[in-house]
């Protein structure tokens, strides 16, 4: 039980690694936010069986790509729980296109959740994240892949990775910042739409010929967020099974 008495946001909490996230941090002795933008039946699920096992949760809406909804999401959570140890920054959105194919919309909104919902969280946390602190932003392994269709979120995640690199230095305070990297994860989101060919092609890029399942990422993020992990900073990590 490590993270015993640690309040921690997770974003994009409601369903898939998210979710996973959020129950394991809490089966670890954590107090969960779970951060929800549209699917509020689920987040309420999530905390629903995070509090029917004996946890402490909390779900708070807020649309990370909107400031004022970020700092609503700190303040109410300090408000609540008194304090915030650790955030995980996971929301985002995938689409994948070939680059001639994108519009000028899906551009702006792909930067605008995947950049600026990061840009926006850090800077709540720059002031407001507890004293030796842990940050975790979500990348993803296509940031150094050439997989085609994958180009615009590909270079959000690229940013994310600048970000996090350059504000590890730059917070200070004990503050721990990281990023986290998946490959191809079997989530609802991920499997949408893809043929079962597409998957076992994705599964036989790795070492181990398969997709993740949530619970390997977030057993990763289970121990950044712990204190052994503090001399980590300025990191990212790939979490993909050889994958690249």
């Amino acid at each position: 039980m490590k993270l015993q008495n640690k309040v921690i946001i997770v974003t994009g909490a409601s369903r898939g690694i998210g979710k996973e996230v959020a129950v394991l941090l809490d089966e670890n002795g954590a107090k969960v936010v779970v951060n929800y933008s549209n699917s509020e039946t689920e987040a309420n699920e999530t905390v629903e069986s995070i509090t029917e096992n004996g946890g402490t949760a909390l779900a708070i809406k807020a649309d990370v790509s909107q400031r004022h909804e970020v700092t609503h999401l700190f303040d109410k959570t300090i408000e609540v729980l008194g304090k915030v140890d650790v955030l995980v920054n996971n929301a985002g959105i995938l689409v994948t296109k070939l680059l001639k194919d994108n519009t000028q919309d899906e551009f702006t909104k792909l930067f605008d959740v995947n950049v600026r919902g990061i840009f926006n969280t850090l800077q709540e946390a720059e002031s407001k994240l507890a004293d030796n602190g842990i940050i975790i932003n979500f990348s993803s392994s296509t940031a150094k892949l050439m997989f085609p269709n994958y180009a615009l979120y590909s270079a959000t995640k690229s940013a994310v990775e600048q970000i996090t690199r350059v504000f590890s230095k730059e917070i200070g305070r004990g503050i721990s910042v990281n990023a986290i990297a998946p490959g191809a994860t079997a989530t609802e989101l991920f499997l949408d739409g893809k043929s079962q060919e597409t998957i076992d092609k994705l599964s036989a890029m790795n070492a181990f010929g398969r997709l993740a399942e949530p619970i390997d990422i977030a057993k990763i993020v289970l121990f950044l967020a712990n204190d052994d992990s503090k001399w980590i900073s300025g990191q990212v990590i790939g979490a993909n099974g050889a994958l690249v």
